[in-house]
């Protein structure tokens, strides 16, 4: 009658697969006496009830094969999507020891899953002092959870890896940690690269000497701390010589050469050795007063002078000879531009007074000659502001695969009183000194403006780059005057971008933040230009809300010939890319930088191989730009 066997009824019913009503452990289970009248013969198919209650038996029993057929599947898919992860999926106990590993264990560790029980991760740390597990464990107990921690493990076969983890604790019914879960990931290779980046962007790429950056952080850092020092700027005397009866070639050997003689010199003195550029290195002695800086300057130049360079065709360089200058901090600069100013007076007083000798830094010398400068510079400046000789320029930025204009990049010249144009590496600084930078950089917006306004016909998507200083943008009444011009100007703010140095964007984050957000709330663009002088500023790139990224010339300059900077700039573009910006390249000088810079992905160029800076005025009758495959 009911189609199942009666021996697989009872042995359902010995397994308590048929339930019914409620018992003390909360189930109803049909009683044998039941099957028996269900399936005896006497009761026939006319029992309506008994017909309804192995119905509904049945639907419960196919009900729960159902069930146990989905919860076995979902295991099965689990199962599968751990056991097959490259991530490592774990499980430990209260103390962290493990009690679940994933076969991706065996990547991570070198050991199997299976071996792994009752160990930690940090049974495999690489500082044997176990500061990061403490570290780590701290913040899981304050957090709950941790995200993209950073550890350094060795491996059973002794290799270096980095592990990225992830985790979150597991509470009991108390609230008690019982144990922890999470995932954790192998970022050797990531790890590795942008440590390489970092790499690059403070070392020197011929010498692999820590460069300018490097030293002007170290010095920065000393000067923070309140100690003493010594800064040693040497340069090599009639270096240009070797190169041009030589070759770069080999001047660039001579320039490896004399940095392992100053390396090896610096194992016996406590300092430590920088190149900041063509034959110019730079020592710096913490701790050292006048006579250690001296003895050490003395040292240096001694080295120099007994060094013999043979070059590739067997010729021998020898009598070489360098200039010296030395500060002394704090005393002849407390701070870092000007103790780095003062070493370089020192310096070419060194090369003033016969070469081949070193100059400890006269305050009261560098003072006069300094004093002298800035007079005639203020004077030199503010005549010009009051004269109105301020000169716009500009330079075309381009799209590199047409070459076509899609925007202009503004430049302040000073038209001198014979007509000349000074250029304004030669006076920019000196006006953030003197205090007159913020008239010049309020002076070149009124001009831009006044010059959009007289446009017959305005291409909305054509830009203007344009420069602003530190100093302007930190000047709260100097920005709400700029932002009372713009509103009454009549010019659509959506065609001016502007443009902030790193190293500006760096010195006050939070200004510079606040200053982007105002003006971009009022449709203005913004660039972040020299980009890569400071690595520092990766780390904050993703809170600056700017639109363009501006690579430093220097790298630039230096493509086709400089591994380096064919690394560094292939990662700031990857960087862009990744965070969403344009990226525009700086001194694009020959048509190798321009094809490097094409297979790299780069967007946008300026530089001389399409066009040099002309006057804003003449823009519209410029000459077209050039086709860069006819440079």
């Amino acid at each position: 009658m009911l189609g199942i066997p009666i021996q697989k009824l009872r042995r359902w019913d010995e397994q308590g697969v048929l339930v019914a009503g409620r018992t003390h452990g909360g189930h109803r289970r049909y009683s044998r006496e039941l099957i028996d009248r269900l399936t005896g013969t006497g009761l026939g198919a006319a029992n309506d009830k008994a017909t309804k209650e192995l119905a509904t038996i049945r639907k419960s029993l196919a009900e729960k094969r159902r069930i146990i057929q989905l919860l076995l599947e979902s295991e099965n898919r689990y199962r599968d999507l751990v056991e097959t992860s490259h991530d490592l999926i774990w499980t430990t106990d209260a103390q962290g020891r493990f009690i679940y590993l994933n076969a991706a264990a065996n990547a991570i560790f070198g050991v199997a899953a299976k071996d792994l029980v009752g160990r930690c991760f940090f049974d495999f740390e690489a500082d044997p002092s176990h500061v990061s597990n403490r570290r780590f464990l701290a913040m899981l107990k304050r957090n709950g959870e941790v995200k993209h921690y950073v550890t350094h493990l060795i491996t059973a076969g002794g290799e270096d890896r980095w592990i990225g983890i992830n985790a979150r604790v597991m509470l009991d019914d108390n609230g008690a940690i019982c144990g922890i879960r999470g995932t954790a990931r192998d970022i050797t290779e990531e790890h590795l690269a942008t440590q390489r980046i970092e790499h690059l962007a403070m070392h020197d790429a011929l010498t692999d000497l820590p460069n300018r950056l490097s030293l002007q952080r170290k010095v920065e850092s000393a000067l923070q701390s309140g100690g003493v020092g010594a800064l040693l700027f040497l340069d090599i005397d009639h270096f240009k010589y070797v190169n041009d009866n030589f070759g770069h070639r080999t001047g660039d050997q001579l320039i490896v050469g004399v940095g392992s003689v100053l390396r090896d010199l610096m194992r016996g003195l406590n300092g430590e050795l920088f190149r900041l550029g063509g034959d110019e290195f730079a020592i710096h002695l913490p701790s050292a007063l006048r006579k250690e800086a001296l003895d050490a300057g003395e040292q240096a130049l001694d080295a120099v002078r007994r060094y013999r360079f043979q070059a590739a065709d067997n010729k021998v360089i020898s009598n070489l000879a360098a200039s010296a200058g030395i500060a002394l901090y704090p005393f002849h600069g407390n701070d870092v531009l000007a103790l780095l100013s003062n070493v370089d007076i020192a310096m070419y007083q060194a090369k003033d007074l016969g070469r081949n000798r070193q100059v400890l830094f006269d305050q009261v010398s560098a003072g006069l000659r300094s004093t002298h400068r800035r007079i005639h510079w203020a004077k030199k400046l503010r005549d010009a502001l009051d004269e109105d000789r301020l000169v716009l320029f500009q330079q075309p930025v381009v799209r590199l695969k047409d070459r076509k204009t899609v925007h202009h990049e503004v430049l302040v010249r000073i038209r001198d009183e014979d007509g000349e144009h000074i250029l304004p590496g030669n006076f920019i600084e000196l006006a953030e000194s003197l205090g007159l930078i913020q008239d010049i950089d309020m002076r070149v917006v009124e001009k831009l403006l006044a010059y959009l306004r007289t446009q017959e016909r305005s291409d909305g998507k054509l830009r203007y780059f344009v420069n602003l200083s530190r100093v302007s943008i930190s000047d709260q009444h100097w920005v709400q005057r700029m932002t009372a011009l713009l509103h009454g100007s009549g010019v659509n703010p959506s065609q001016l971008v502007f443009e902030i140095t790193e190293t500006a964007a760096m010195s006050e984050i939070d200004v510079t933040i606040t200053f982007i957000k105002r003006l971009k709330e009022m449709g203005c663009r913004f660039a972040l230009d020299d980009f890569g002088a400071g690595f520092s500023s990766f780390y904050y790139l993703k809170r600056f809300d700017v639109d363009y990224l501006k690579i430093d010339g220097s790298f630039i300059r230096d493509l086709a010939t400089d591994e380096g900077s064919r690394i560094f700039v292939r990662a700031l573009n990857d960087v862009a890319r990744g965070l969403d910006k344009q990226v525009i390249a700086e001194w694009v000088e020959t048509p190798e930088a321009l094809n490097l810079l094409l297979g790299m992905g780069t967007q946008f160029g300026q530089g001389h191989l399409f066009q040099r800076p002309v006057p804003l005025e003449h823009a519209a009758a410029a000459l077209p730009v050039r086709d860069a495959n006819a440079a």
